[in-house]
């Protein structure tokens, strides 16, 4: 049997005790398959529940007053999605499948239920959020205040970092099955200017692309450039109670 994407995201932050793993496993509901462009949730539509990503990308995206839209984060396997919805009864963002993925259903009735049950995976869910909300500021950061080649650096610098803890193994290159536009999107660029800056890191010799395949070649110079910092390696646990 696989082993269930969060608890293997959040093993790797705690030692997970065998009562934290079978309550994940017991709050995660049926498999859902969805295809590259299928929407598993739309602005504005009913919110019931939260969703853990066991394989593919998905994006989370809002509608523009311009019929445009600003995607607001990537997700990748492991991640609890649909959390930006969690206050409301209706959801706050559209949630597209970039490749095929299989998602799992945790309603939030469940999710509940395991907050209460277990008190320290709901805590160090609370961490993993707060270090990702620190991330988007880190990234809005640099849309308002940097120019292209420096938002594209942090995205790239950014996926980078998340794959590290989702994906187990990466080191320095990773697949990027985004487009141009979705790139655009997340980062207030046109398609073309997207395109234009993705050549200038190359000749620059800081990346490679190889198909879809992405190679940081040199990481401590887009550091440099950015000021990024990785929010997602480590995650404070010192302060979680003691398990039961």
């Amino acid at each position: 049997m696989q082993l269930s994407g969060l608890i293997a995201r959040l093993g790797r932050h705690l030692d997970l005790t065998d009562a934290e793993r079978e309550a994940i496993t017991r709050a995660e509901r049926g498999e859902r398959r969805l295809k590259a462009g299928d929407i598993l949730m739309a602005e504005g539509g009913e919110s019931h529940a939260l969703y853990v990503v066991r394989q593919g990308w998905l994006h989370s995206s809002t509608k523009l007053i311009t019929s445009g839209r600003q995607i607001l984060r990537f997700h990748y396997a492991g991640d609890l999605i649909g959390t930006s919805s969690m206050a409301w009864s209706q959801a706050a963002a559209t949630l597209t499948a970039i490749s095929d993925c299989w998602v799992i259903e945790l309603p939030k009735t469940e999710l509940g239920l395991l907050f209460r049950a277990q008190p320290r995976i709901a805590g160090l869910l609370y961490a993993i959020a707060a270090a990702e909300n620190v991330a988007m500021s880190d990234r809005l950061t640099t849309i308002g205040r940097m120019g292209a080649s420096e938002r594209l650096s942090t995205l790239l610098l950014d996926i980078m970092a998340r794959l590290r803890v989702t994906a187990g193994g990466i080191v320095d290159s990773f697949d990027l099955p985004l487009t141009q536009t979705d790139i655009g999107d997340a980062l207030g660029l046109t398609k073309v200017h997207v395109n234009r800056t993705i050549r200038a890191l190359e000749k620059s010799g800081v990346i490679e692309r190889t198909g879809r395949r992405v190679r940081i070649v040199d990481e401590a110079a887009l550091v440099a450039a950015t000021g990024f910092t990785d929010r997602y390696g480590e995650i404070e646990t010192a302060w979680l109670p003691p398990a039961a």
